[in-house]
């Protein structure tokens, strides 16, 4: 039995999500649904663990679906990269559910709480198979599984901005999806096959038709939508602020994080050959808009009144910063990128968890609400000062590791561009974080304010086990950069 489920752990990576979901739609009951919810996410987490140790020991896992083999059959291709964003995504998933308990009942409806299980569990069963799937049409697929249930809770505050802030990211996000879906049509009508593997020996040879260069545009396009690469990013500063506050958190740190890894699948496996980054630019078109995420969206986070909308406007310019690793196409800036992708999962899930503790006992998110806070919520307060010291880079955090790379690497390539808006933008980082931290620690609360505790330990000790792990890799980096090269050098070398 034991060798039956480790030789199906791939499989079972997405099916236990996948069956789960439906059986919290029955029963209807907060309790059951959030008990089973937890069991399958840190299920989850023990799943992927294993499978990176695997990677790590015996190198990248063929798992083919059905017996059929690949390019015939779907086909699950677990390496590095995806190893490592299964770790990513079940780490974040088993950190929120115990986070969740409290916050889901102060802000979502008793009735639709079992919903938000059920669309949870959905979520992570598309989020976990666009990372273990070696099928671009599957990947289609399973994106589509996790913006479905995306929308759904988002929709699920009691806000009814959180609507109209679903309706947007449904409307971009079907575009997006529109996209890449038609640029799969126009590869499999290029080349008659949907296998990753098997394209990357295929597309070589018709890279410079006009049917394959579109294809490239539609994907890159569609994808841009999904991880909000700026300009492409309307939808996400209203979804991460009305969404509840445990959606916030889940989705800021796995939603565009995925989407990010679909795209370094596309471009350094699908068209490994066809140098995209070369013959086509793209390299220069990236790092444009990287800069630009980096510097305007930290510029727009210094004016934000609401922490939820600053920290929205934050994750922008954190994305720039991966897209920025990704457009340098070296193997010291595409680590960078993903430990940076790593790095930011674990922080900004961390400052979404500490306005989930500020709402629940707030009731505001506001700067102007926040006078005085440090003193009534002490740890919850605390936390936000660490995790911004990793948003900002101070040494000895996570973000310190990636931007410290990332600045190497730039330094290599003679980027010179791209140093200064890193600096700047770290800089920016300052300011923003340091407008929280002035109204919580330096400003007087109003005494006519309402009485309130700190945050109950349930979701304190979740967001601090995000900080602390967050400092160990900032301390200990050669742990992640070492499996971050590794999979940059796998991404680099195309599938063999």
């Amino acid at each position: 039995m034991a060798a039956f489920i480790s030789t199906h752990l791939p499989v079972l990576q997405v099916v236990m999500a996948l069956l789960a979901a439906p059986v919290c739609l029955v029963l209807r009951r907060p309790n059951a649904a959030w008990v089973i919810a937890t069991i399958i996410s840190w299920t989850l987490l023990a799943v992927a663990l294993v499978l990176l140790d695997r990677v790590l020991e015996t190198g990248t896992i063929n798992y083919s679906l059905g017996g059929w083999p690949a390019p015939w059959g779907i086909e699950y291709r677990i390496d590095l990269a995806n190893a490592f964003m299964l770790v990513i995504v079940t780490t974040i998933g088993s950190a929120v559910m115990p986070y969740a308990r409290a916050s889901v009942l102060a802000e979502i409806p008793e009735e639709r709480i079992y919903l938000f299980y059920c669309m949870y569990l959905l979520n992570m069963a598309g989020l976990l198979g666009i990372a273990i799937t070696g099928d671009v049409f599957n990947l289609f697929v399973f994106l589509e599984i996790s913006s479905l249930s995306s929308y759904v809770m988002i929709s699920l505050g009691r806000d009814r901005r959180a609507l109209t802030a679903a309706y947007r990211y449904l409307i971009m996000g079907t575009i997006g999806a529109t996209f890449y879906i038609i640029g799969v049509g126009m590869m499999y009508m290029a080349t008659g096959s949907l296998n990753m593997a098997d394209l990357s020996t295929l597309i070589p040879v018709v890279a410079d038709s006009r049917t394959v260069l579109v294809a490239l545009a539609f994907l890159t396009t569609g994808l841009g939508l999904k991880l909000a690469l700026v300009p492409l990013h309307m939808w996400l500063p209203n979804a991460y602020t009305y969404a509840p506050s445990v959606v916030s958190v889940f989705l800021a740190a796995t939603g565009t994080k995925i989407a990010i890894y679909a795209m370094l699948r596309i471009f350094f496996t699908v068209f490994s050959g066809a140098g995209v980054f070369d013959g086509f630019g793209l390299g220069q078109i990236l790092s444009a808009l990287a800069v630009l995420a980096m510097i305007g969206a930290s510029l727009v986070a210094i004016y934000q009144g609401n922490i939820k909308r600053l920290l929205a406007y934050s994750s922008l310019a954190q994305i720039g910063y991966i897209v920025l690793g990704i457009a340098m196409a070296s193997v010291l800036g595409l680590a960078a990128g993903i430990v940076h992708l790593f790095n930011h999962a674990l922080i900004k899930a961390a400052l979404f968890m500490v306005m989930g503790c500020i709402y629940l006992r707030n009731g505001s998110v506001k700067i102007e609400d926040m006078k005085g806070l440090a003193k009534v919520m002490p740890w919850t307060m605390a936390a936000f000062v660490v995790g911004g010291f990793g948003l900002i880079g101070i040494p000895l955090t996570g973000g310190f590791i990636s931007k410290w790379y990332l600045l190497q690497a730039a330094i290599e390539k003679g980027w010179w561009l791209a140093i200064i808006a890193i600096l700047v933008s770290s800089l920016l980082a300052i300011i923003y974080i340091w407008r929280v931290v002035e109204a919580a620690y330096f400003q007087t609360r109003d005494k006519k304010a309402a009485a309130i505790s700190e945050a109950p330990w349930s979701m304190l000790v979740p967001m601090w086990v995000l900080i602390a792990v967050s400092l160990f890799f900032g301390t200990h980096a050669t742990l992640t950069m070492d499996v971050a090269i590794g999979a940059a050098e796998a991404l680099l070398g195309g599938i063999q």
